[in-house]
């Protein structure tokens, strides 16, 4: 068997048993094999964490920066070590896994100087000879819960933010994906994080994420995942009056107009539906276009999507690796399977591949003829399938890409500034895309939704700080 990956609990790697993870571009393969961790040891980790926290909160700035820019430049310059991980574990094709890689060395560099940006306000109080203090300080040992679709990314935005600001953490990745944030890890410990301020613990979510929801010394959990989950989140943090930050689910719209560049409403839709293999929460999965340019964007689309060359990740050839795992791509068939039934028609894909491996591959599907009613544009199917919905005019779309529980990311394709500023105004969403995809956002602006997508404070750039950060407000008398 190869080596056990070991969980990180108070600054020491423990853990007698594992289970392999496997690469869904060839199930033949074992990347490695990750230690489950019990509710015992998670709450070891807790306790580990929560006595690392006076400490860490009041260290000096200067020993952040220094940890997590040295594991910036660790991160980058291993890109391409860490890519093949994240495309071995996940599926993504190696270009998209280096550059989510990539990425993550950018949001430890940008926090790494925001430890040297923290700042507060000095005002006068009402009543004279009195002054007034605001600042910001950290919360205490927050819980980190992420998914499986972007393995390095999304731990990344929550642990270097959370360490900024001079929080613990206890976090527990997908149980798919383990391999991205161990690697992550074990590059923070070694660039010199104290033992206790971060600790890590892989396993069954039933297991290790009810432990952390269960503990009243988790102070705030930021969770990335399903709606049924952040709902359970949510109500243990309630019941324990806990801070917590959700992001849930989209069902994301793109709107073409009839005035449309079609070569970049193609590329556009294309790469929001169905690169990553479609297993993102920005996706577009409704593709809402008005009548006078429909067909013939239909048949563009048509045709880009048969050509979409579906692989294994590790292929330069490829452009659409395989679906994460076995139950993710009977979700996927189970719902062409309902498009079908509800009376979409596919115009392209939909059907099983067969790779050089046995492997999890599936050709991005595209539907026509569907309306917003149906189950296929209504609920999250979270793999490369789209519909497209044919609408009389701007207004109609409009409706129909607000007229969803999601509110993550939204698209508009038009070369009009009029329908373009009005969409931005007016669309339900928390992020907004002009004629570019509706999956693909910057490391430091804010990342977050509205309606069922998102709840709480918004993720990444300087709004991070809304969320592991507590404000205080002092007042002193001058005399």
């Amino acid at each position: 068997m190869a080596e056990l990956h070991k969980n990180l609990i108070n600054g020491e790697w423990v853990g007698s048993d594992g289970i392999e993870n496997i690469n869904p571009s060839n199930t033949a393969e074992v990347v490695g094999v990750y230690a489950r961790a019990s509710a015992e040891e998670t709450k070891q980790a807790i306790a580990a964490a929560k006595a690392a926290f006076p400490a860490w909160s009041r260290s000096g700035i200067l020993e952040r920066h220094a940890i997590l820019s040295k594991t910036s430049q660790e991160i980058l310059a291993r890109k391409a070590e860490l890519g093949e991980l994240l495309s071995r574990e996940e599926g993504k094709t190696l270009p998209e896994g280096i550059g989510e890689v990539t990425r993550a060395a950018q949001i430890f560099d940008f926090f790494a100087g925001e430890v040297l940006r923290l700042a507060g306000e000095v005002l006068p109080s009402v009543r004279p000879g009195v002054g007034v203090e605001i600042t910001r300080e950290p919360i205490g040992v927050i819980g980190i819960i992420t998914p499986w679709n972007f393995p390095i990314a999304i731990p990344t935005w929550k642990l270097a933010p959370a360490l900024a600001y001079g929080n613990t953490v206890v976090i527990k990745p997908a149980d798919l994906v383990p391999g991205s944030t161990w690697a992550i890890v074990d590059i923070l410990v070694r660039n010199g994080l104290p033992k206790g301020v971060l600790n890590l613990v892989m396993g069954k979510g039933s297991v290790v994420g009810q432990t952390m929801l269960e503990s009243k010394d988790v102070n705030a959990i930021s969770f990335t995942g399903s709606v049924g989950t952040g709902k359970r989140v949510a109500a243990a943090s309630i019941e324990v009056g806990r801070k917590f930050q959700l992001e849930m689910g989209g069902k994301n719209p793109t709107v073409v107009l009839d005035d449309a560049d079609l070569k970049i409403a193609v590329e556009s839709v294309a790469q929001s539906a169905f690169f990553s293999t479609g297993q993102r929460c920005t996706a577009s999965s409704r593709v809402i276009v008005t009548e006078g340019i429909h067909d013939k964007f239909v048949e563009a689309l048509a045709e880009r999507t048969r050509n979409l060359r579906v692989g294994d990740a590790m292929d330069k050839n490829t452009e659409i690796g395989p679906v994460v795992d076995p139950s993710q791509l009977k979700q996927d068939t189970d719902y062409i399977a309902i498009g079908k039934a509800e009376g979409a028609k596919i115009a392209a894909g939909g059907e099983l591949v067969k790779g050089a491996n046995e492997g999890y591959f599936l050709q991005p599907t595209l539907f026509t003829e569907a309306t917003n009613q149906m189950r296929i544009s209504r609920e999250e199917i979270f793999g490369p399938v789209a519909s497209v919905i044919r609408v009389k005019d701007y207004e109609e779309a409009l409706f129909t890409a607000n007229d969803t529980e999601f509110g993550l990311s939204a698209g508009i394709v038009t070369t009009s500034l009029k329908y373009a500023t009005h969409f931005k105004r007016n669309v339900e969403a928390g992020m907004v895309m002009v004629n570019v995809p509706t999956a693909g956002v910057d490391f430091h602006v804010p990342f977050g939704g509205r309606k069922g997508s998102s709840y709480g404070s918004r993720e990444q750039g300087k709004y991070a700080a809304e969320f592991f950060t507590v404000v205080k407000t002092a007042y002193t008398a001058a005399g």
